[in-house]
């Protein structure tokens, strides 16, 4: 080989083999550290768009899971407050069959009428007052439940029909002008009482249907979430065995690459004992 000074191409070729070496190095300490096969669009374009797209189906379907499970805690409050006016209403019950009897007085059947008042009052508070969230639960038509995957063909509504609830609402029925001042009206408030424990427990039905496919649906983008987040590590993970075997391969040629450069120059110099 012809002895030269201008140009040390043995140099250079270490040179450009040690700088690809690191660059290779460099990006297997990024995998290792980060635990991430992909860290910038250059590592792999077409695997990053598709892991992000996958990374936006969760977070959509994570939210959604919450809007379903923020769905379910509305409609057990509802559930709760229709239990309780349930409760007063078969209390009703007890009053209205007392009044209705023969033996019981005008005056007793005014108390009788006073409670069964106070009965339909807490009703109207009750159907008033019951809120989640900062807002009336029976004060809407519907109550919408959305849920999406982030695609258009991956969206879901659940509506749940709502009803006003007061003494003069009970899914159909009102008590509102029912009075236990006489032994007729008694026994028509009577039938009207136990219209209206049929509808609250038709109403309640409904909603705890509403409430079960809420719950089905969360179940089962929770099981999207973890087949998803599967999918976009199997993109996006390192394959921490291949990486630390990369480790060790350009650790070493990394060291190599060094001395190879080091006993180029070294053969370079040699060119000056030509002159001595």
């Amino acid at each position: 080989m012809a002895l030269s000074i201008l140009n040390n191409i043995s140099a250079l070729e270490a040179q450009n083999s040690l700088s690809t070496t690191q660059m290779s190095l460099d990006k297997t300490l990024q995998a290792l550290s980060t635990g991430q096969r992909i860290n910038t669009g250059a590592d792999d374009p077409a695997g990053l768009a598709i892991a992000n797209g996958l990374q936006a189906n969760v977070t959509a379907l994570t939210q959604s899971v919450q809007n379903a499970t923020d769905g379910v805690g509305m409609l057990q409050v509802a559930d709760g407050a229709l239990s309780q006016i349930t409760t007063l209403l078969n209390t009703a019950v007890s009053l209205a069959t007392e009044a209705a009897t023969g033996t019981v007085s005008d005056s007793q059947r005014s108390a009788l009428d006073a409670q069964f008042t106070s009965i339909k009052n807490e009703i109207n508070d009750i159907g008033q007052n019951t809120t989640y969230n900062g807002q009336a639960i029976f004060a809407a038509s519907t109550l919408t439940v959305f849920m999406s995957d982030s695609s258009s063909a991956g969206t879901t509504t659940v509506t749940v029909g709502m009803v006003t609830v007061d003494a003069g609402h009970l899914n159909g029925v009102s008590l509102t002008a029912d009075a236990l001042t006489t032994e007729t009206a008694a026994t028509s408030a009577l039938k009207d009482i136990n219209s209206a424990i049929a509808d609250v427990a038709a109403l309640r039905g409904t909603l705890g249907a509403s409430s079960d496919q809420l719950s089905s649906a969360s179940n089962v983008m929770g099981v999207q979430i973890t087949n998803l987040q599967n999918a976009e590590s199997g993109i996006m993970d390192a394959n921490i065995g291949t990486e630390t075997s990369n480790l060790s391969k350009f650790s070493i040629l990394e060291q190599t690459g060094i001395a190879a450069l080091q006993q180029s120059n070294t053969m370079q110099q040699s060119v000056l004992k030509l002159l001595q």
